[in-house]
């Protein structure tokens, strides 16, 4: 909502410093995961608790699960996870909308939900998917505002949006089901953001092209994932 906010009030016209954050975003989210989850998540396979019938399936299969899951979300989201939505003054087709697009709400809302899941057991990961989702934010209030839709509409999907990851959150909490569970939908989870973090990596950029602000903002993303995964282990 903070980054909703933003892009209602100082509407940025240029998305270079957007990108960049997404680039940021993008590292911090890949540190993350590969410093955290998928240590817990490997850890866990050759020392979990015996008698479970549902370990038999390789940990890694359900990342592969995740990954390919997200490109199927990407199929009905265009790739709004990850800032690939078409603003005007660019040279990409445009995507206007009159009315409530469904198939991308749901399929952000979906994949907001299971980025919420892993969430209870690893608290610290609140921070790298909610520095995910504000350049995400921020462009598609930009997008949406620029494709027609009421400022009423523009916000319940914001507001929806916002609220998917909190309740994937509580739902991994409270349900049995998902607690049973966790380590099979944490890699699913993890192979989500793998495909989602690299992306933005390789797209937060005009041609693909690296450039020394790019950079930099990866090794600051990089780095600050470092130092918050030391003191938690600390």
């Amino acid at each position: 909502m903070l980054g909703y906010a933003l892009a209602w009030t100082t509407q940025p016209k240029k998305k270079k410093h957007i990108k960049l954050l997404l680039a940021f975003s993008g590292a911090f989210l890949l540190s993350l995961t590969v410093m955290h989850l998928l240590p817990e998540l490997f850890h866990a396979e050759h020392h979990g608790h015996e008698g479970h019938t549902h370990s038999q399936i390789p940990v890694g299969a359900y990342i592969m699960f995740g990954i390919i899951l997200q490109i199927v979300l990407e199929f009905f989201s265009k790739g709004a996870e990850h800032g690939h939505v078409h603003l005007h003054g660019s040279h990409e087709e445009e995507m206007p909308f009159q009315k409530m697009p469904w198939l991308l709400f749901g399929s952000l809302c979906l994949h907001a939900l299971l980025e919420g899941l892993p969430i209870y057991q690893n608290n610290h990961l609140a921070y790298g998917i909610g520095i995910h989702h504000f350049p995400i934010a921020m462009i598609l209030t930009i997008f949406f505002r620029q494709s027609g839709l009421k400022n009423w509409t523009i916000f319940g999907f914001m507001l929806g949006f916002a609220l998917m990851t909190p309740i994937g959150t509580y739902l991994a909490e409270h349900l049995h089901f998902m607690q049973h569970y966790s380590r099979e939908l944490t890699a699913v989870v993890v192979g989500i953001l793998f495909h989602i973090s690299s992306t933005i990596i390789f797209e937060s950029n005009e041609g693909h092209k690296f450039n020394l602000a790019k950079i930099s903002m990866i090794l600051l993303g990089f780095a600050l994932a470092y130092i918050m995964e030391s003191g938690h282990a600390h």
